[in-house]
């Protein structure tokens, strides 16, 4: 079963401001929760096609990977991918999120109907230029149907760090450069920015281990982060009981009733 929680007042006991904290599926497998909410998603698609944004990590590996397996039937041929971020590399680089995608998904299914990864060559400006358009002309013909997210330790979520500029992009700001000023996560980056991300339909973050209780403690107590800025049309949380960490006996637990694939 899958178990939703919310976070309240009386369950944060804070007396900060807040954003409107989200609404959580705790899981015990995150790819397959996963695999479940694009297949819905596909399934249920408004238009013939069925626009699909990915990211990268080890998270986002095993979710693709799993969807790719062939356990639920996806007519990829009628799906476009697109990138919500790519670090500064080669695009054959194990570093790149291009990289990740190709293995995990792309080359394990049949055919996809287009893949868009973000270029990454030295002049940083045409880069920036060319995917704008790109992800300008998708938003004027039907626009993103899901876009997968990830958070980092600290919050970040696609390549938009806590504190940076870009968290204020302007709404014609589609596509920017940015880096993490604490040196922490490595690589100068190319990534979606606010405005893009919450146009889409759905916005579903996958988030598992440990690692990351502080910053889902963070997104649900409803602080300032990068991930507590995403307010897509819908957005899910599928996040698993590591990463829930102590919050699991702080937030007020309804059952869902779905079931899991």
């Amino acid at each position: 079963m899958e178990d939703s929680y919310t976070v309240n007042a009386e369950a944060t006991g804070k007396g900060m401001q807040r954003l409107k904290p989200p609404k959580i599926t705790a899981v015990s497998d995150v790819p397959d929760a996963f695999v479940s909410v694009i297949y819905d998603a596909f399934v249920n698609r408004c238009n013939d096609r069925f626009t699909l944004v990915l990211s990268g990590g080890p998270t986002a590996r095993a979710c693709y990977e799993r969807v790719a397996d062939g356990s639920v039937a996806i007519a990829w041929e009628l799906v476009d991918i697109y990138m919500g971020d790519e670090r500064w590399v080669s695009p054959g680089s194990p570093d790149a999120n291009e990289q990740l995608v190709r293995e995990a998904l792309i080359d394990r299914v049949e055919r996809v109907g287009s893949f868009h990864p973000m270029l990454t060559d030295p002049d940083r400006a045409a880069c920036i230029d060319a995917y704008t358009k790109e992800i300008s002309e998708l938003l004027a013909t039907g626009g993103i149907d899901v876009i997968h997210l990830g958070m980092g330790e600290d919050g970040h979520t696609a390549s938009l760090f806590p504190g940076s500029a870009q968290l204020n992009a302007r709404d014609d700001e589609l596509v920017v450069a940015s880096r993490d000023e604490t040196g922490t996560n490595p690589h100068e980056r190319l990534s979606l920015t606010l405005p893009v991300i919450n146009s889409s339909c759905l916005a579903v973050f996958t988030v598992a281990g440990s690692t990351k209780a502080a910053a889902m403690r963070a997104v649900l107590n409803g602080e300032d982060t990068p991930a507590s800025r995403v307010h897509a049309g819908d957005v899910r949380w599928l996040v698993d009981a590591e990463a829930l960490g102590q919050e699991l006996g702080e937030v007020g637990r309804q059952s869902s009733g779905e079931e899991t694939r």
